[in-house]
């Protein structure tokens, strides 16, 4: 069997495929070819950047497939910590796969609706590029209710970190405020008018570090072999 410390730079070669395939498909993509407000143009970048689109859309789903075994190895390092806790922790993580990969449907429906099909004669160019701003405006809302649930998970990773001797304590802090910052950025969007949010960039960045801290540490330096037990 794989030491922990092997399987931890396993955790971590996927966290990083993660990372880097989510930042790709929300900045590259998704923000990148989606136009505020203005459904015509959004409707001509996705059309003159269709492969662009498609590979948003493969960006995420090798993101969900790769998080997955991920967390079930993070949930073998930090199963002695406290069990019940991080098995609260896969469950959230499931909960917030799920939700994003059903709503990945709103991502790529745009592209049945731009796509000059005959049985979509009836509509005006017009129309359908309204419903395709639409459908990708309620991607986003879902997005942000999936990464509520990956905030809690977050939250108790980082909490878990912290009590554990395994890797430094100062990981377990900044995981946390990763999971703080995606809870305060998606409640921030709920309750803004239009889903609006201005504070996006200052919230990302701790996420940002947070989870990157965490990814390369487990990358490069692994965790120590030995275990200690807590119990709340």
């Amino acid at each position: 069997m794989a030491s922990n410390k092997k399987l931890a730079r396993i955790a971590g070669l996927c966290y990083l495929i993660v990372i880097a395939t989510g930042l790709f498909a929300e900045v590259f993509v998704r923000q990148a070819l989606l136009v505020s407000g203005d459904a015509i143009a959004t409707a001509h970048n996705i059309q003159c950047s269709e492969m662009l689109f498609r590979y948003g859309f493969t960006a995420d789903l090798i993101n969900f497939i790769i998080g997955l075994p991920c967390v079930i190895i993070i949930y073998k390092l930090f199963k002695p910590i406290n069990k019940t806790l991080v098995r609260l922790a896969i469950i959230f993580v499931v909960i917030q796969t799920a939700i994003i990969a059903v709503n990945l449907l709103f991502q790529m429906t745009p592209l049945l609706l731009l796509g000059g099909d005959k049985y979509l004669n009836t509509f005006q160019p017009n129309q359908l590029a309204t419903l395709s701003l639409l459908l990708l405006n309620i991607q986003a809302l879902g997005y942000g209710i999936g990464l509520v649930f990956f905030g809690f998970y977050c939250l108790i990773i980082g909490y878990l970190i912290f009590k554990s001797t395994i890797v430094p304590r100062l990981l377990g802090i900044l995981y946390a405020l990763s999971g703080l910052g995606y809870l305060i950025n998606s409640f921030v969007m709920f309750l803004s008018k239009d889903f609006a949010n201005p504070f996006f960039i200052y919230f990302a960045i701790p996420i940002f570090i947070g989870e990157l801290s965490l990814c390369l540490w487990l990358l490069i330096m692994g965790v120590k072999e030995q275990e200690v037990n807590f119990k709340v």
